[in-house]
């Protein structure tokens, strides 16, 4: 059996800009195409010095005294109005909550599952919920969640800092992770190997062989008393 579309019955959103005729209040200060300033003058007037020139006006002020209205294309205006809002919720930052379940007694090999998914999470800039769950007596022993909380947030103080310490809800243990604001990960440059935190000094070229001393001959006389000695 096809399932049944949804209708939205909610209205469209009605555009509450006052343009042109809309626009009932006996004066207005009155702004050209240019955004020179033209002064205070009746709506009419106004009005009509916009449909002389093939364009709109448009009331961007209605909370002044009079309402300031400028003299543009209201179709243009709109455009650029939404493509500007566009682009900001663009590169605004969405922030994520991400939660990790734990239980108190986990094994070796889960917790070090869990923690790469933390670790995961915080270098993707999301914010971490963990939670500890307890079940029937592990809630009298809520030491042993909070131990491993803060042993889980030491694991990752690289990465992440505890934004809510933990904190008993029911049954359940909650600790918030954040991503740190500053985290830096450096490599050591140019293949050297970083022992004891600094890095190793270039091996030194090994030093050239000294050619070996020549043997001079000894003299014949020395070698005869040499053999008769």
């Amino acid at each position: 059996m096809p399932i049944p579309r949804k209708f939205d019955r909610r209205l469209p959103e009605r555009d509450e800009t006052r343009i042109n005729e809309r626009i009932r209040v006996p004066q207005v200060r009155l702004v050209g195409e240019d955004g020179n300033q033209i002064g205070v003058v009746d709506t009419p007037q106004a009005l009509r010095y916009a449909q002389e020139r093939d364009l709109d006006l448009v009331e961007v002020a209605p909370d002044a005294r009079p309402p300031v209205c400028r003299v543009l294309d209201y179709s243009k205006y709109k455009y650029e109005q939404e493509q500007k809002a566009k682009a900001a919720r663009r590169h605004q930052k969405q922030v994520n909550v991400r939660e990790i379940k734990l239980r108190p007694k986990i094994a070796t090999n889960d917790y070090e599952t869990k923690k790469n998914h933390v670790v995961r999470f915080l270098k993707g800039d999301d914010r971490v919920k963990v939670t500890i769950m307890f079940r029937g007596r592990e809630q009298t022993h809520p030491e042993r969640g909070e131990r491993l909380l803060m042993r889980l947030a030491e694991d990752v103080a690289e990465l992440g800092t505890v934004e809510q310490s933990p904190q008993q809800d029911g049954r359940n243990m909650t600790m918030l992770l954040a991503p740190s604001k500053k985290r830096v990960d450096e490599e050591p440059a140019n293949g050297e190997v970083a022992t004891d935190g600094e890095p190793a000094a270039a091996a030194e070229p090994a030093a050239a062989a000294e050619p070996a001393a020549a043997v001079e001959p000894a003299a014949n006389g020395e070698a005869a008393d040499q053999a008769s000695a």
